[in-house]
């Protein structure tokens, strides 16, 4: 006898479909489970024979044979416990499933029989909805997440029991002859085929699986954009006194998502300006929203699924005792990092100098690809990560070279100096497209010419409808993803423009990744001012803006 059903499995951030085959032959009773499976899927054996005993049903006494098809790509977690419940119950002639070629299963079994949720159902409902499937069955908890996947029709459950016909109806669902099915077929969501040779007297019934009282309808509506602007207005840049020109630097680096990282003493507010630097982003579109949604669920970090996709950019602050693999990804079968986990939002490494320099090192890839490709043995894992950077850092390892105004004075000595910012190496530096000083407030009365966060947001706003109407048809959202052709046809310079780059160059020694990340930053500042062409002055605000590569650290 056999019978095949259909479960899913994440390979990195994407669903794949996976065929659960399953084959009873005669023989010694055993179970055996074959496909590269991981310790979580072996031990299923002992987790379904439990919840099927325990749910009224029989475990069949007969050599088991289960193959998780294709057999040659290495398959972890526990989704496939239902899947394996269903296809030996409905192979020993105790189920009857309509249609199970159109139902994708996902769940975990408890061994008493209920069912628990588990992580990266929606990458698995897209890969279902990508291979034609109509409906996929998951545990309760995993409902609301499923049907975020448009044109799939969710049935949840929350015990096995519940794929049972209620004790009132199970006289109807015995096995009789096929006319007698005629008016029970209506009510099923899926034709209902009976074999003849199980109609026998002495046959025990068989219950058919009816799925119309599981059906979810989910109780969210995908209009959330009222939440955003009560999240913004929480923390807003009118709360930091003074600092305007570090607000228009965070203002064009949203703008046209550009790396930046802010240096200044202790308590001059680096970290206050970063943190509300979310409030000013646009929200995600429909595309990226589902990008972001399914990372977060194949981390198992998307907790509130009720509420549907994430609409807000990712905001992540890892600590700086974080290793290579957690920031950039990894394990035996890889899974995404904090850099993949800030896909499409902000990455904000507090205190720079103060990761390890190897972890620092990783960076560079996924700041010039946008991705991250992590290889093994038996396959290449590649996750999204394009993100703005944000980083904050203080001059020096004592916190106080080129204070003014305070009592406090830089006991480091040059070497010292250079040692601290030598754990940031050069051409991690080159990827940061601006370095902003802040230093400390002189005036404190200042807080009534403060802009606010709704004025900075109107800003970004304004540049990004310019940049989605610029590269309308081309892989390209933000001017920070400019490169070759595509850079000198929309970042046009003026005559005068490309004399003062040129000897800007020369005098600093510029690298050319440096003179190309110049003019993206200038082409988002000549957006903020409506320009079409990027002139001398925008050309002069991003050179402003690379303070580190014009600092010379002297014996004071």
């Amino acid at each position: 006898m056999y019978g095949k059903m259909h479960s899913a499995c994440l390979y990195g951030i994407e669903g794949v479909m996976i065929g659960v085959e399953i084959d009873l032959a005669n023989g010694l009773p055993q179970t055996s489970i074959i496909g590269l499976p991981d310790s979580a899927i072996r031990e299923a054996v002992e987790r379904v024979r439990a919840a099927v005993k325990n749910c009224g049903y029989r475990y069949p006494q007969q050599r088991v044979t289960i193959n998780l098809a294709p057999a040659d790509l290495r398959k972890e977690g526990s989704a496939f416990d239902l899947a394996i419940a269903l296809g030996i119950l409905t192979t020993s002639g105790q189920l009857d499933m309509p249609e199970a070629e159109q139902l994708l299963l996902i769940g975990e079994l408890a061994l008493d029989g209920s069912l628990r949720p588990v992580t990266g159902v929606l990458s698995m409902v897209e890969a279902a909805r990508r291979n034609g499937m109509k409906g996929v069955l998951v545990p309760k908890g995993n409902a609301a997440e499923a049907s975020l996947i448009s044109g799939m029709t969710v049935y949840a459950a929350e015990h096995l029991r519940q794929l049972t016909p209620p004790d009132a109806d199970r006289e109807l669902l015995t096995v009789r002859p096929l006319s007698t099915f005629s008016s029970q077929l209506g009510e099923l969501p899926f034709p209902v085929t009976v074999s003849t040779s199980q109609i026998e007297k002495d046959c025990p019934p068989v219950k058919v699986l009816s799925l119309n009282h599981l059906r979810f309808i989910p109780e969210y509506a995908h209009t959330d954009s009222g939440s955003s602007e009560v999240n913004m207005m929480a923390e807003d840049y009118s709360d930091v006194l003074g600092q305007n020109h570090v607000k228009r630097a965070l203002m064009i680096a949203a703008a046209g998502m550009h790396n930046i990282v802010l240096m200044g003493p202790p308590g001059t507010g680096k970290t206050m300006l970063i943190k509300r630097l979310p409030g000013i982003l646009p929200e995600l579109d429909n595309n990226e929203s589902l990008e972001v949604t399914k990372i977060f669920s194949s981390a198992g970090k998307l907790k509130e699924a009720n509420s549907g996709l994430l609409r807000s950019r990712p905001f992540r602050s890892p600590h700086h005792t974080i290793s290579a693999a957690g920031l950039i990804g990894g394990g035996g079968i890889p899974k995404p990092g904090e850099v993949s986990l800030a896909h499409r939002g902000v990455l904000f490494l507090d205190e720079l100098p103060e990761f390890s320099r190897n972890v620092l090192e990783v960076l560079r890839q996924p700041l010039e690809d946008g991705v991250v490709t992590i290889s093994r043995a038996r396959a290449a894992f590649t996750f999204p990560a394009q993100f703005l950077l944000a980083c904050s850092m203080n001059p020096c390892s004592c916190g106080y070279l080129g204070s003014i105004g305070t009592t406090k004075r830089c006991t480091c000595s040059p070497a010292k100096i250079a040692q601290y910012r030598g754990k940031i190496s050069g051409p991690l530096l080159d990827r940061i497209d601006m370095q902003v000083d802040v230093p400390r407030p002189r005036d404190w009365e200042e807080q009534g010419a403060s802009i606010s966060s709704s004025e900075m947001r109107t800003e970004v706003l304004k540049v990004q409808a310019i940049q989605k109407e610029r590269y309308r048809g081309l892989p390209i959202s933000w001017n920070s993803e400019l490169s070759g052709t595509a850079l000198r046809r929309y970042a046009r310079l003026q005559k005068d423009g490309r004399q003062l780059l040129n000897d800007i160059l020369e005098s600093l020694g510029l690298s050319m990744r440096a003179h190309d990340r110049i003019i993206k930053l200038a082409r988002t500042i000549a957006d903020l001012e409506g320009a079409a062409d990027i002139g001398s002055s925008h050309l002069a605000e991003a050179v402003q803006y690379r303070n580190l590569d014009r600092q010379v650290v002297v014996d004071e």
